[in-house]
């Protein structure tokens, strides 16, 4: 199974860093612009993360891949969270919990992968970061929540999987 790369980088997508700010759609409020297309980076990340999560090298390709990284980690950490609830509603009181607490971004100690997201350019650029992955990380837990309580058996199937490789 090979590693997924984000098809939705475009020449005139915005940076944050060297972090690409790519449209989403988003009931939250932030910098990202509206997605209208049927697939956004959140998407391709839920989508892509049996197949990703596998990789201990994955090869960056554009700055997309950088939000994808982001979000495909995100969703692991979620999904030990998830593992605990036993209810839909606990699910999603977990889930908005650890989208809107305080988290580092790149440059802060305390960030996972600072070797090769760089930091914000100024404190302009570092509120826009952190607005931008706030909102990635609401919009993630909201959709997997939504996923995973739904019982979609082949998805549940391959999160079991990565949480016990993670282990």
């Amino acid at each position: 199974m090979p590693a997924y790369h984000s098809s939705l980088m475009d020449p005139d997508t915005k940076l944050i860093g060297n972090m690409a700010l790519l449209p989403i759609r988003s009931q939250f409020k932030g910098p990202a612009p509206r997605e209208t297309k049927d697939t956004d980076i959140v998407d391709e990340a839920i989508y892509y993360f049996k197949a990703n999560v596998f990789f201990k090298n994955y090869e960056i390709k554009n700055e997309a891949d950088r939000t994808l990284i982001y979000i495909t980690l995100y969703i692991s950490e979620c999904l030990k969270k998830l593992q605990k609830c036993n209810s839909k509603s606990q699910g999603e009181k977990e889930m908005y919990t650890l989208g809107i607490t305080n988290f580092p971004i790149p440059g802060e100690p305390g960030f996972p992968l600072n070797a090769i997201y760089a930091k914000p350019a100024n404190k302009q650029e570092d509120e826009v970061m952190r607005a931008y992955l706030q909102q990635l990380r609401q919009e993630t837990g909201l959709r997997l929540c939504e996923k995973v309580i739904k019982g979609d058996l082949k998805f549940s199937a391959a999160l079991k999987l990565a949480l016990n490789k993670n282990k």
